[in-house]
């Protein structure tokens, strides 16, 4: 089977963003000063056991230029560098619908004040969200690709706890069932290699995604970076992290029930290199990414094989 016109054996989000508007599009990350409740004390406090300071966001600097200039030299520099010519706004650090709404308005607006810009992607924690915020992104759903990018990581309460997530998984049902609602696109993020957890475990969370016939998936490896609870933990042997091979074999196994039309929008994030722990072999992201083309071909399966209609 061939995905969106590529030699993929899974359904790459970019493809599929380059078949629709015929042409590749580029993610432009913002820093727009969001907080998290998990991190504010509005919750737990002291944020997962992951985190790092900079809220999983590698260009933390870019929040001393107002979104318009973020949105105006992001267009200039991938038009330099790659000739691009459509793009999406990827609001990325923290939770990206934590303020109020009026303030929400304001900071999407200025992302989708360039002609070039023909998409928005909000990364957020579903227990970030309400009516009155979900009927706002609904609007740019008439004219722009939109996305909501949900925090879940798995959907066993026991390990949400243990990272010390601050909701679980109901709240995310609850407010996916919100957002699919008003049609707008759903991608969960989900964390491979989670501490406590199976190899079941971590297919169990495919499954229940592919039973909710989720828009998008992007997959990390729990990573372990610098001054976080998760790299002291790792120190001091309390946790022990996924090899490259487990992690692909993981990554395949999951791909193969999820459905056919899940875009996958990342595979083997890698983080700020100078600020990892650990993998280390995290590092080496293109080798990653073909040890599981390869994984597939030597198994002659694809995503969706697994996956069954009810």
């Amino acid at each position: 089977m061939c995905f969106n016109n590529t030699d993929k054996q899974y359904n790459q989000f970019s493809a599929y963003l380059k078949n629709k508007f015929n042409a590749k599009v580029y993610k432009i990350t913002i820093d727009a000063g969001f907080s998290c409740p998990n991190r504010d004390g509005t919750i737990s406090g002291g944020g997962c056991i992951f985190c790092d300071s900079g809220g999983s966001f590698s260009q933390a600097h870019s929040r001393f230029l107002s979104v318009e200039e973020q949105i105006k030299a992001g267009v200039e520099s991938l038009s330099q560098k790659f000739k691009a010519k459509k793009f999406m706004a990827y609001f990325q650090a923290y939770s990206n619908t934590y303020k109020p709404v009026e303030d929400l308005r304001r900071i999407y607006g200025a992302s989708l004040s360039h002609p070039d810009v023909i998409g928005i992607s909000i990364g957020t924690r579903p227990d970030c969200v309400d009516d009155e915020k979900l009927d706002l992104i609904k609007e740019y759903t008439r004219s722009y690709e939109t996305w909501i990018e949900y925090g879940l990581q798995t959907i066993h309460d026991r390990t949400l706890k243990f990272i010390n997530r601050g909701h679980d998984y109901e709240t995310f049902l609850k407010a996916y069932d919100k957002t699919k609602s008003r049609n707008i696109n759903v991608c969960a993020h989900v964390i491979l290699g989670l501490p406590g957890e199976s190899r079941e475990d971590m297919l169990q969370t495919a499954k229940a995604l592919a039973d909710l016939r989720i828009d998008g998936v992007k997959i990390h490896c729990l990573c372990a970076m610098r001054n976080t609870k998760l790299a002291q933990m790792y120190e001091n042997g309390e946790v022990r992290l996924l090899e490259e091979d487990e992690y692909v074999d993981l990554v395949c196994d999951f791909l193969e029930l999820l459905p056919e039309k899940t875009t996958i929008h990342r595979l083997a994030g890698n983080g700020l290199q100078s600020l990892k722990v650990a993998p280390l072999w995290l590092n080496k992201k293109f080798d990653v990414l073909n040890k599981i083309d390869n994984e597939f071909i030597n198994r002659g399966t694809r995503q969706g094989i697994k996956f069954l209609e009810k």
